[in-house]
């Protein structure tokens, strides 16, 4: 279902319930249940035979709500977190850097809550594979459960394994390794035996704390990993305003105008709606932008490197 898309929705589907952008939740189509939320209750009956991205009125008429289809993207902001998450910056970038592509073989240690893990598989499919490691093994067994109920069985892997005391059981196939680890630095030499010899091997180490790169950088270098780098995505959200722009006749009539801006839905819908605001109606708007006053600050580092094939060593 996540690497996969179709338009209707049945029966036994899992949907994104979409009601604000900072309020989405899934739900399991089951008819005969019912789904509340503030905006009211939804009948599972009346969503099946639906489009997805349909929207559908609850029975109070107090609101509505969208019925999304599930993509890594969306579960990234509505997977319970069992543990720290990656979020689509980091996730995209990595994404990149380590050339994930349909075929790809990749090796990810932890599994965590399985976010980044969606996006791989969604990445490599239909004929790629991951193997993904989790040392705990509550989180392991979950995490198998979610990607078996998402029809991701057959391109992940999961198993419940120390990597740092035991290695990754795989030699000489991984096109690409992601470490998410408290200790990256240990498992480097078990990254570097699962990667292929005969091209190219990439690797990505997810650290918190500048001295996790610093020791794992010297690991790598200790291991014969080249083009060493690391990272820090900064997010910047940007919020736009609409805004009045009077000309030269205006402002030599004097006229009083007002350059309050529109920033919600709700205000933009209240604007819309009022007649009598007529300098919307006499100016012409422009769309001004600035970033927002709060910025979402650190999340990890991410450390690079390569592996060059045998025979070019």
């Amino acid at each position: 279902m996540f690497h996969e898309y179709k338009n209707i929705v049945e029966n036994g589907d899992l949907v994104v319930v979409y009601s604000t952008p900072e309020t989405m939740t899934t739900m399991t189509v089951c008819s005969g249940e019912i789904f509340n939320n503030r905006f009211g209750s939804f009948r599972h009956s009346d969503m099946v035979g639906l489009k997805y991205g349909s929207k559908i009125q609850s029975h109070t008429g107090r609101g509505f709500v969208y019925l999304l289809h599930p993509t890594p993207a969306l579960w990234t902001q509505v997977v319970p977190h069992r543990t720290q998450i990656l979020y689509l910056p980091d996730i995209s970038f990595i994404s990149l850097y380590l050339n994930l592509m349909p075929g790809k073989i990749v090796i990810e240690s932890g599994t965590g809550s399985g976010s980044f893990s969606h996006s791989i598989a969604r990445t490599i499919a239909p004929s790629g594979h991951l193997y993904t490691f989790e040392y705990h093994e509550l989180r392991a067994n979950t995490a198998r459960k979610e990607f078996d109920e998402h029809s991701l069985a057959n391109m992940v892997t999961i198993e419940h394994r120390d990597v740092i005391a035991n290695g990754f059981g795989r030699t000489n196939i991984a096109d690409a390794v992601f470490l998410d680890l408290p200790a990256p630095w240990d498992a480097v030499e078990a990254a570097k035996q699962a990667l292929r010899k005969d091209t190219i091997g990439r690797i990505c180490c997810f650290s918190p704390c500048i001295e996790q790169v610093q020791r794992t950088t010297l690991a790598l270098n200790e291991h014969g990993f080249a083009e060493i780098r690391m990272f820090e995505c900064l997010a910047k959200d940007y919020e736009f305003r609409n805004a009045p722009l009077p000309d030269i006749d205006v402002a030599i009539s004097g006229k009083k105008v007002s350059f309050k801006s529109v920033k919600s839905d709700k205000k933009r819908k209240r604007d819309e709606d009022a007649a009598n605001m007529e300098e919307k109606d006499e100016l012409p708007t422009m769309i001004l932008t600035k970033p927002v006053d709060e910025v979402r600050g650190h999340t990890s580092y991410l450390t690079f490197a390569i592996l060059a094939p045998k025979e070019h060593e």
